[in-house]
C-alpha cells in the first residue's frame, strides 16, 4: 500500500448533509449567508483572532490583502509556494526578492533590512511562515516600523499556530490563510484574511463583493472573492474534529524529527511556537544522496516531493533580487516527506527506516 504524501480530510457526510439541507431550505447559497457568518464566528473563536474575512481561495487572500493595504510594490521571500509570488505579479505589484535565513528557511530580517536600506521605495513586506514555522515576527515588525512598511504574512501553512500562546495570525497588518483541500483545515477551495485593523476588514469586505457598499452603491472597483455556503458547510463539518487532527499530525511530525535526528537536516523551528504538523521537511545537501533517497522511497511505495523548488528568484528572474543564495541552495535540497491525518506511527517508522538505511553514516 502506498504511503501518500498528502491525503485531504473528508467531512462526515451526515454532518455535512445537515448543513447542506439548511442551505437548500434557506435558498441562500452565497453572498455572506448564514453558514458564512457561523464559520467566521467559529474560526475567530477557535483561532483567537478578530476581523477574519473568508474568501474563495488563498491566492485571492494575498491579492485582496495587498489591495486593501495599498501595497503596490513589495519585497518577498523566494522560498515559498509559487502562489506567494505569482499572486503579486498577477496583480501588477512590483516585486523583489530578499534572501532567507539558512536555519529557519523564512525571510531573513538582516537581509530584509539591508534590502530596504538599498532601496526604500517598496511599500510592503510579504513573508511566508514556511512549513508552518513562524517567521521572526518581532524583528520583521521592527524593520517595518523602521522603514514605515506594511506587512502581509502568507500563513497558508500556519493554521492554528501560536507563539507564546498568541495566535500567529495576529501579527502583521494582515495574515492570509489557504483552505485548499490539501491543507490541515479546508473548505475544498477557500481561504481567509485576518486584519489587524477593523477599518481594513471593512474595506476588504467591500472589495471582495465587487466593491459594493452595504447600501448597494458602488465604491472602489472590486472583485468577486466570496466564499459560498456549500464550501462553508465543508469547513463547519471539519472544524469539530480539528483539534484531534492537529494533535495527531503534530505527533507524527515529532516522531519524524526524533527518528531522523542526526540523519538529515531540518529547518530550525521557532522555540516559542506551537506545532500543527502541516509538513515534514528535511534537507539533504548532496544531490546524489537525494536521488538515491527519492528512488528508494518510491520503490517502497512512499511518496515524496521537492518542496520548494526552484527558488522563486530564479523562476522569475526578471524581478529584482537583493541576493538569494541561501534560498537557491536550500531549494535544491529540501524534500517533504508524507504527513497527513490518515498516517500512523508505523507509517512514519517505515518511512524513517528507509531513510536510515540509505543515509545513515553518510553525513
Amino acid at each position: 500500500m502506498t504511503i501518500s504524501l498528502n491525503k485531504p480530510l473528508s467531512p462526515n457526510l451526515q454532518i455535512l448533509n445537515n448543513y447542506l439541507e439548511k442551505v437548500n431550505e434557506s435558498g441562500w447559497y452565497t453572498n455572506f449567508g448564514p453558514l458564512h457568518a457561523l464559520l467566521t464566528k467559529r474560526l475567530e473563536e477557535y483561532l483567537g483572532v478578530q476581523n477574519l474575512l473568508l474568501v474563495s481561495n488563498g491566492t485571492l487572500a494575498i491579492q485582496v490583502a495587498c489591495k486593501t493595504l495599498n501595497i503596490n510594490s513589495a519585497i518577498t521571500t523566494p522560498f515559498s509556494f509559487v502562489a506567494t509570488t505569482s499572486s503579486l505579479l498577477w496583480q501588477g505589484i512590483d516585486t523583489a526578492f530578499s534572501d532567507i535565513d539558512p536555519l529557519s528557511y523564512n525571510l531573513c530580517p538582516i537581509a530584509l533590512d539591508s534590502a530596504f536600506c538599498q532601496d526604500s521605495s517598496y511599500d510592503g513586506i510579504v513573508a511566508t511562515h514556511v512549513y508552518g514555522n513562524p517567521c521572526d515576527i518581532d524583528s520583521i515588525a521592527n524593520i517595518a516600523n523602521k522603514h514605515n512598511k506594511k506587512v502581509v504574512y502568507d500563513a497558508a501553512h500556519a493554521f492554528s499556530v501560536k507563539v507564546n500562546g498568541e495566535s500567529l495570525l495576529n501579527y502583521g497588518d494582515a495574515s492570509t490563510l489557504s483552505f485548499h483541500a490539501t491543507k490541515i483545515f479546508h473548505t475544498v477551495e477557500g481561504g481567509a484574511i485576518v486584519f489587524k485593523n477593523k477599518a481594513d476588514f471593512d474595506k476588504a469586505k467591500q472589495l471582495i463583493n465587487f466593491g459594493m457598499r452595504e447600501d448597494g452603491s458602488l465604491g472602489e472597483p472590486g472583485i468577486n472573492a466570496k466564499l459560498n455556503e456549500y464550501q462553508c458547510a465543508v469547513g463547519l463539518a471539519l472544524l469539530d474534529n480539528i483539534d484531534a487532527v492537529i494533535n495527531h499530525r503534530s505527533t507524527l511530525f515529532t516522531t519524524y524529527r526524533n527518528e531522523l535526528k542526526g540523519i538529515v537536516e531540518f529547518p530550525r523551528w521557532h522555540e516559542e511556537a506551537s506545532l500543527n504538523g502541516a509538513y515534514m521537511p528535511i534537507y539533504i545537501p548532496d544531490m546524489e544522496m537525494q536521488e538515491s533517497l527519492i528512488i528508494a522511497l518510491k520503490s517502497n511505495n512512499i511518496q515524496s516531493r521537492r518542496y520548494f523548488t526552484p527558488s522563486l528568484d530564479l523562476a522569475y528572474n526578471q524581478q529584482k533580487s537583493f541576493g538569494c543564495g541561501n534560498s537557491q541552495r536550500l531549494a535544491c535540497g529540501a524534500i517533504c516527506l508524507p504527513l497527513h491525518n490518515f498516517m500512523s506511527i508505523n507509517d512514519v517508522l517505515k518511512v524513517t527506516g528507509v531513510i536510515k538505511h540509505i543515509l545513515k553514516g553518510k553525513f
